[in-house]
């Protein structure tokens, strides 16, 4: 695999372009993954170990063709060639060792051959350099940490490092053997529960997202939000939250989403007033919401399903109220903003009219329209998603078969056989284009749910999960809020690190029992607060991903910009903390309770933005602010009393903001 010398030419971001031969490897390696995932997906679905393998060999071959050994800022000379077609070997001795001899290695479930113990190393090493490459290297040292932590006992390979650790996290220790076994040839490892989402619901999802954004459809809902919000106070600010919640949801990356959609609506925000820092900081908070939008949810509602054996569908019902509640509160803080700071909205000359908008991109709708039709039959997700992605490749099909025969002919430009000749080609390339962009947007996630696969299994073995319980009790007294806090910095910590999907599994393995077990919060929604805590990794201080890309294409200071992220984004701290006192929102019950919770939710996430910011309808006296933080706590209590109690102090200091409002527009007036 060492390439051919090729130009020192160094693209935009400093990295330099693979040659021709790695280009087309590329190509054919993810186009071949994705048809494979297309027909294992509706038309011949395989076992569990053939599926989740051949997966895991295209995911990798593709990591090691797109990530060169010594990263993307050198080129391939005769040494990285050599480690990379190593590596690339070891790939496909990974997945192609299970699918030859799986009735083998079954029939000696727990007596495995040297080879089989042979393969399993290199498989785990092979996983956790494909990590390095494609996640970045927190990942493979938290991979390679859990092993080491497993070997480390009396009984394991590196029992003098057993000495090492504090009494509550010994075990007996287990040998090199023993953990291979367990991460490779089981269910338990590797292959297990996160891997074997990403290799079904995720992957399809993934490839759907990518072919709505080859066909333009990122660009529609951009403009379908301006015609909607552009303009309102602080338009622009509005049509990034509203188009951040219909992109990010299908993206499965809030940066993926800050720099597709922030790209139109950071400098259309700063040219209407609003401040570098906080364009780039409302881009960043709109598109970690992404994440948490139904119905893809970032990957995440799949994940949760499979865990809590929760049917997908339910999953996706009892989170739109806790994401309406995250985008209205980061919706009134850009209105607050745009009160504030006397921001008008856009002229109508310089926005799409959604008759237009309607009229142009009305079909990017219908595969929308057919995923939530199927999934309301109850229809597979994997299944489901095959026939969105076909639905998807059907009209665009169909939008360009109708311009060329009918459009294009009344606009002078004739049907001939050079120009049909020429929109096949161009109708394969967008064919081809988007099958790859699919598979590269899937390599991130899968490999670290492969990772994550390392830790899982490693925290089975040991028992380090019911260690983890035991020391949250210790450390938090017992106290439901200080192990939540402790749950929140510990997603802080990994997010650093670890991305959103592999930060919420390393999570709910370790803290899930204690929450669910000794603090008994209902396991669906001991799963969903960590994964809306899992998000803050994005918008956080000081490793605030979402918020560093915002600050790029906002030219404002990455830590700046990260904390106006953070303050917009408050909503991923409260809600959580709204849904384990108030359950109701997510478990449901008597209707009139349900909406008195939903209610005063909406009421106090409404009066933190406005106390937070110092402005409602004018400016808010500290009297007022200090008032409302006292009567949201209170409404966060789970009691009746309580919650009116401060619902009453809060509509009281509202409505005397609004009243002294009144006021000075009455003075100004005389």
């Amino acid at each position: 695999m060492n390439e051919p010398t090729q130009p020192a030419v160094v693209m935009p971001g400093g990295k330099i372009p693979h040659s021709r031969p790695i280009l087309w490897c590329i190509t054919a390696v993810a186009v071949g993954l994705s048809l494979f995932q297309l027909y294992s997906a509706g038309i011949q679905p395989l076992g569990l170990f053939y599926q989740r393998s051949i997966h895991l060999a295209l995911i990798m071959m593709l990591a090691f063709l797109m990530f060169p050994a010594f990263g993307p800022h050198r080129k391939r000379g005769l040494l990285a060639g050599a480690i990379d077609t190593l590596f690339f070997i070891g790939a496909v001795v990974t997945g192609g060792y299970l699918v030859l001899f799986l009735d083998d290695i079954i029939n000696r479930a727990g007596f495995w051959s040297d080879t089989d113990i042979l393969v399993a190393c290199i498989a785990t090493l092979t996983v956790l350099e494909a990590s390095r490459r494609a996640v970045g290297v927190s990942m493979t040292i938290i991979g390679t940490v859990a092993i080491l932590y497993a070997m480390a006992g009396p009984r394991g390979d590196l029992a003098w490092l057993g000495e090492w650790l504090p009494g509550i996290l010994a075990h007996r220790g287990y040998s090199l053997d023993r953990i291979a076994g367990q991460l490779y040839l089981g269910q338990e490892g590797i292959f297990g529960l996160p891997l074997g989402v990403a290799a079904t619901f995720i992957f399809i999802f993934v490839l759907f997202g990518a072919f709505l954004e080859s066909t333009g459809a990122g660009k529609f809902f951009i403009d379908m939000a301006y015609a909607a919000t552009g303009r309102q106070r602080g338009g622009p600010a509005k049509a990034s939250v509203i188009a951040s919640a219909g992109m990010g949801s299908i993206s499965g990356s809030a940066i993926a989403n800050v720099v597709t959609t922030g790209a139109f609506t950071i400098p259309l925000m700063k040219k209407l007033g609003y401040k570098p820092r906080q364009a780039g900081g409302i881009e960043a908070a709109a598109s970690t919401g992404g994440q948490i939008m139904p119905p893809l949810m970032g990957a995440g509602a799949f994940l949760i399903a499979e865990y809590t054996n929760t049917p997908y569908l339910d999953i996706v019902k009892v989170s739109i109220f806790p994401a309406v509640l995250y985008f209205a509160t980061v919706y009134l803080f850009v209105h607050i903003i745009a009160l504030k700071q006397g921001m008008q909205g856009m002229a109508r000359s310089e926005l799409p009219q959604m008759r237009d908008v309607m009229r142009n991109g009305w079909h990017f709708l219908l595969p929308l329209l057919v995923l939530v039709w199927l999934l309301a039959m109850n229809m597979s997700p994997m299944r489901v998603g095959y026939y969105a992605v076909l639905t998807m490749v059907a009209v665009a099909v169909l939008r360009y078969v109708v311009w060329f025969f009918f459009l294009a002919p009344g606009q002078g430009q004739p049907v001939t056989a050079r120009r049909i000749k020429m929109a096949l080609a161009s109708g394969l390339r967008k064919l081809i284009e988007g099958l790859e962009l699919g598979a590269r947007n899937a390599v991130a996630v899968s490999m670290a749910c492969a990772v994550a696969g390392i830790i899982v299994g490693v925290v089975g073995l040991t028992g380090l999960g019911l260690k983890f319980s035991s020391m949250m009790m210790a450390f938090s007294g017992g106290n439901l809020i200080l192990a939540l806090v402790m749950v929140l910095l510990a997603s802080l910590i990994l997010g650093m690190g670890l991305p959103v999907t592999a930060s919420y599994i390393v999570l709910i393995v370790l803290v899930g029992p204690a929450l669910t077990q000794e603090f008994g919060i209902p396991l669906l929604i001991a799963h969903l607060v960590v994964f809306w805590y899992s998000q803050d990794s994005n918008v956080t201080p000081p490793v605030a991903l979402a918020g560093f890309a915002g600050a790029a294409i906002a030219g404002s200071k990455p830590m700046e910009t990260s904390f106006q992220a953070w303050k917009f984004a408050k909503g991923l701290y409260l809600i959580p903390l709204f849904m384990v006192f108030n359950p109701e929102i997510i478990m449901g019950g008597p209707v009139g309770v349900v909406i008195w919770t939903g209610v005063i939710a909406l009421l106090a996430l409404g009066a933190f933005a406005a106390a937070l910011e110092g402005y409602l309808f004018t400016h808010m006296g500290l009297f007022s602010r200090l008032a409302i933080g006292g009567a949201i706590v209170a409404v966060f209590y789970p009691d009746f009393m309580s919650e009116a109690a401060g619902a009453l102090v809060m509509v009281i200091a509202i409505g005397a903001n609004w009243l002294a409002s009144r006021r000075e527009s009455s003075l100004q007036s005389a």
